[in-house]
């Protein structure tokens, strides 16, 4: 117990009796014994604080199933609509599929007159 042999346990006895007296050292020993017991409930409490703080930020950090989001926007029971290409304008498209001149929010130059 803390490294403490049994002549040193002894002699730290022997002291606590003269100095406090037989007559407290009950006292003493029943004081010392539920301090050490508040403090053994202490940190349990704050040992068992720590697990659950860590158990959930473990669950937090677990991937969560991803959502199905194909009923979003939808009356219960309604069929989808079907999807519609967009109407074309004419123009050659860019790689990026927009008209050219658009592709930074420009608006393409008129053609030059003559």
């Amino acid at each position: 117990m803390f490294g403490i042999g049994f002549q040193e346990m002894l002699i730290i006895l022997v002291v606590v009796l003269i100095f406090f007296g037989p007559k407290r050292l009950p006292d003493l020993a029943k004081s010392l014994g539920k301090g050490i017991a508040e403090f053994k409930k202490a940190s349990d409490e704050v040992r068992k604080g720590i697990e659950d703080a860590v158990k959930e930020e473990s669950a937090e950090g677990a991937p969560k199933p991803p959502e199905d989001l194909s009923a979003y926007g939808k009356a219960p029971g309604s069929v989808a609509a079907p999807v519609e290409p967009a109407p074309s304008t004419g123009a050659p498209t860019t790689a990026e599929g927009g008209a050219p001149g658009t592709a930074t929010g420009e608006t393409p130059a008129p053609p030059r007159q003559g």
